[in-house]
Order: C-alpha cells, then structure tokens, then sequence
C-alpha cells in the first residue's frame, strides 16, 4: 500500500491513473449501450428485444464473475483490467463492422450483436474485481471513504457524458461511427492502466479454486451489514431500473430523436455526480444505514413518478432525482465494502457484489422487458417502483445491524 497519508486522494499519481482508467472504461461501456439499444430497437421495434440485450450480458458474466475475482486475488490486478480493456475495444469495432454492413446485413444481424454483447459481459467481469482491488493497493485505509466517493463522481461522470456522446454520434455522425467512439474510448483505458505502477502482494498458494470461491461467498453471507446493502441495490436496481426501456419511452410517449435518448441516459448520473462532489466533503458517518434506506426508497418513488410523466424536461428531471438517491446508495455501499473486505479477499468480494449489482442490471432489464411486453410500458415502471419501495421495508426489516449502522463502527 502506498506510504501517501495525505488526507486527500487527489494527491495521489496512482489513484488519479486508477480514476483514468475507471472513467475511460466507463465511457466505452455506456457509449456502447445506448448504441446498442438504439441499434437493436431500430431493427426490431420490439420492447423484449431490448430486455434480451440485458440477458445476452449476464449470462456471461455471471458464469465468470466468480472465477474472475479468484484469478484477481490471486494473480496481476493490472493485467485483467488491460485485458477487460482490449476485448472491449476489438468488440466495439465488431460491432462498427455489423452497423456499417461489412460483415452482415444490418437487417439480419441481430444475433450477431447479442454475441458481441455476450463477450461484453465476459470482460466487464474482470472490470470490477482488478478496479476494487487496486483501490485498496494505491491508497491507505484512512482514505477510503473519501476515495470512495471520488470513484462514484468518477464513475457517474462516465454515466453522465458516455450516453450524452453517443446519442449525440448517432445523431451527428451514425451508429459505425459512434461504436468507433468506444472503441477509442476503451484504448484509453488500456493505456492507463498500463501506466499504473503498483506491487502486487505476494500470495501463498491458498485453497484450490473452488474452496476459494467458497471462503468469499462465506464472508460476504456471513455478513449482516455487508449482505443487507448488497440485497437491497441488488433488488432496487432489478425492479426499479426504467433505463432499459428508455429508446421505447423516447419513441413512443416523448417523441425525440437519439439526442433525447442520450439526455435521459445522462439524467440520473447527473443527480449522482452532484451527490458524489457532495459526499466527497460531507461523507455519511452518522446513521448511514438509515441513509441508505431512505435513499434506496426515494429512488423507487422518483421512477414511479418518472413513468406518470408526460413531459420530457419533467421526466429527465425525475430521473436525475433517482440517481441522487441512486448515487448515495453506491457511495454508502462501496464504503462499506472497502472497510469491512479483508485485503486477500477484494477481488472475490467484489466479483460477488458484482453479480448482485451488475447482473442486476441486465437481469432488470430484462424484466422488463417481459413486464412491458405483459404489461404495458407505463404499468410495467410503476410495478419495478414500487417493488423497490417494498424491498426497502423488507430489509429493514430482516438486517436491522445495516438499518443501525453508522459508518464510524467500521473503521
């Protein structure tokens, strides 16, 4: 760990070349996925077309995730973040391909960018465990929450300005040229993660893959506090998330072009960038388990509002409401996962948060998908919000050390 105790991270080389990589990687991510809805919902018009792109990505990567942050733990973090970059990278330039006609054509290449999309999810599960386990190598203890909250600002930027940049190259430039954009975007992110300069702890062989795999799932559901905040993101992100319908909202109720998609892509982020800057100065300390509560059910309220919303100004306002309660959430639970992980284990754990929150996110899209299929867009919304209210009650109820939590306890 480095010897650095300044009491501000930014000071830090190797966390500002880590927040490089983070916000780069993130940036070919999310550019790549508003492309894709758009690409998808222009050849199909049809909602679950839209969930399937969610199912195409967790399904690999919740056969690796696991596998992927024991190979964290136990060997180069760098070297899995450069190599997560690099499948990205030649990804997005396949993808480029099939939009520009040169491999398929566009009208029969659907299939084609689901397996694209499946090889997205097999290097995004490298992603998160080689990003949280250089966390804890680059910066001492006593920054973490802070640091912590830099990440989610980092991180929410990405979220911010990776949609805004490809509805605006869809619009301006098309769908090649705009896949083209991520992959530009995840070179920059190899390189800087090549730049990282670190030691890597020696590690004893340990228990063989398995039992490893065995020890972190233990640790983490042995964990009140650490369990509870996973489950409750996990379910809120599954039923409350409206992001994967938006090209739907954006044609059928709202009637804007991409543009209008990339500004309600950006919308929640913009509200979690604000919330990260904030926390940065101010972090929870005090009662931070009934923060986080209360923030995961305003979440579910400000998407329950989003789908009543008939004007498009009002809608993008509510969702940046959603991702201030959203960004709380992230900020309060990486927090906790940093404080609470033994350092051997950063990579297992956070593979296994991975797959609470990262899955979540495509298996909510899919739900719905199948919800606005079975129910309509609208209804479908306010179903996943309110479930995430009632998620809320349930684990309050059943993990009452994360609802008395305060963050001090942990240090």
């Amino acid at each position: 760990m480095t010897s650095d105790t300044s009491s501000y991270p930014l000071r830090n080389i190797a966390f500002l070349k880590l927040l490089a990589f983070r916000v780069s990687i993130t940036f070919s991510y999310q550019i790549m996925a508003v492309v894709v809805g758009w690409h998808i919902y222009q050849i199909t018009r049809d909602p679950l077309s839209l969930g399937l792109i969610g199912l195409a990505e967790v399904i690999p990567y919740f056969c690796t995730a696991l596998f992927a942050g024991y190979a964290v733990d136990r060997y180069s973090r760098r070297l899995f973040g450069v190599m997560a970059s690099i499948v990205l990278a030649i990804n997005a330039l396949v993808l480029a391909g099939i939009a520009a006609g040169w491999l398929w054509h566009p009208s029969e290449s659907s299939q084609f960018i689901y397996l694209s999309i499946a090889c997205v999810g097999f290097a995004r599960a490298f992603i998160g465990p080689s990003y949280s386990a250089l966390f804890a190598l680059v910066l001492p203890r006593q920054q973490f929450a802070r640091a912590a909250s830099i990440g989610s600002s980092v991180l929410q930027t990405g979220l911010v300005l990776g949609p805004a940049i490809g509805g605006g190259v869809i619009a301006f430039a098309g769908i090649s040229t705009a896949y083209t954009c991520s992959a530009v975007f995840a070179g920059v992110a190899v390189v800087a993660m090549l730049s990282l300069k670190v030691k890597t702890p020696v590690v004893e062989m340990g228990a063989p893959v398995f039992a490893s795999i065995a020890q972190g799932l233990r640790f983490v559901f042995s964990n009140q506090v650490m369990l509870g905040a996973q489950a409750l993101d996990m379910f809120a992100v599954l039923f409350g998330g409206a992001v994967a319908m938006l090209p739907m909202f954006i044609h059928d109720v709202f009637q804007h072009g991409p543009e209008g998609l990339g500004i309600l892509r950006a919308a929640p982020a913009v509200g979690a960038i604000a919330t990260g800057i904030w926390l940065t100065h101010h972090p929870v300390n005090r009662r931070a388990g009934r923060i986080l509560l209360v923030a995961v059910a305003g979440f579910g309220l400000s998407i329950i509002a989003f789908a009543l919303s008939r004007n498009f100004w009002l809608a993008a306002f509510l969702l940046l409401i959603s991702g201030i309660c959203d960004g709380v959430s992230v900020v309060v639970r990486t927090t906790i996962m940093q404080l609470i992980t033994p350092d051997d284990m950063r990579g297992r754990v956070s593979a296994i948060n991975g797959i609470f929150i990262g899955s979540s996110n495509e298996l909510g899209a899919f739900e719905s998908g199948i919800a606005a299929r079975l129910m309509g867009l609208i209804p479908s919304v306010i179903f996943g919000g309110a479930m995430t209210i009632a998620v809320v009650g349930v684990v309050a109820r059943f993990a009452p050390k994360l609802r008395r939590l305060n963050m001090r306890d942990l240090h």
